[in-house]
């Protein structure tokens, strides 16, 4: 439709003058069409810059902080990504589409189904929905390069740095859940993190456990 090429091309250019200008990163946002991860009552605005309440009590975070987060990550093409938090599966959708496989881990089984379902639908095949809290990360398939997290830590998430490989990156936001948090960049050299501050966020906190009820 025309309104959504529209719609896409304001994205676009909000997001250069964001200071993301990696071409593959605008190519991911252009191919995923966000309306198909938004819910019905806000299609509308699938690609303005406010967040949006979706199932099981979550929000689904901003476009533009999707942009930011993932522009900080820095992903090469053959690149094992693990993210907690899917939630609708669009940033996952993103992800699978910069680097060689995806596992994302949401602590929701509706989600995690839901986001499961769409992905299958745009036939992406380098993507695995787990169930999880992913609180231990994702031993059973290795080290990986990047890791996202789309849920805050009250400090330095030091437990993922056994699961990140030489070189590889993490951002995660950090601070008390009930305050402003800071975006953090921790890229691991030799046994420890060299960490960089990004900009203030507000996410809810990460979890432990799965819910038994949604």
């Amino acid at each position: 439709m025309r309104r959504d090429r529209e719609a896409v091309a304001g994205l676009l250019l909000r997001l250069r003058e964001l200071g993301v200008g990696d071409h593959r990163l605008l190519s991911a946002f252009e191919k995923v069409p966000r309306q198909n991860f938004i819910p019905v009552i806000y299609l509308d605005e699938a690609y303005n810059r406010g967040e949006f309440p979706i199932e099981c009590g979550q929000t689904m975070t901003s476009v533009d902080y999707v942009a930011r987060a993932l522009h900080a990550l820095d992903i090469p093409r053959s690149a094992k990504i693990l993210e907690l938090g899917t939630g609708t599966g669009y940033q996952s959708a993103v992800l699978a589409s910069l680097g060689s496989k995806l596992v994302s881990m949401d602590r929701f089984r509706t989600l995690a189904e839901k986001a499961k379902t769409r992905l299958a639908n745009m036939n992406i095949s380098n993507a695995h929905i787990v169930w999880a809290d992913g609180s231990n990360g994702s031993s059973e398939f290795g080290l990986f390069d990047r890791i996202i997290s789309n849920c805050s830590f009250d400090a330095l998430p030091k437990g993922f740095l056994d699961q990140l490989s030489a070189g590889g990156i993490l951002v995660a936001p950090v601070g008390p859940p009930d305050d402003v948090q800071l975006l953090k960049k921790m890229t691991k050299i030799g046994s420890r993190f060299e960490v960089e501050d990004l900009f203030e966020v507000r996410t809810q906190p990460f979890i432990q456990g799965v819910s038994q009820t949604i």
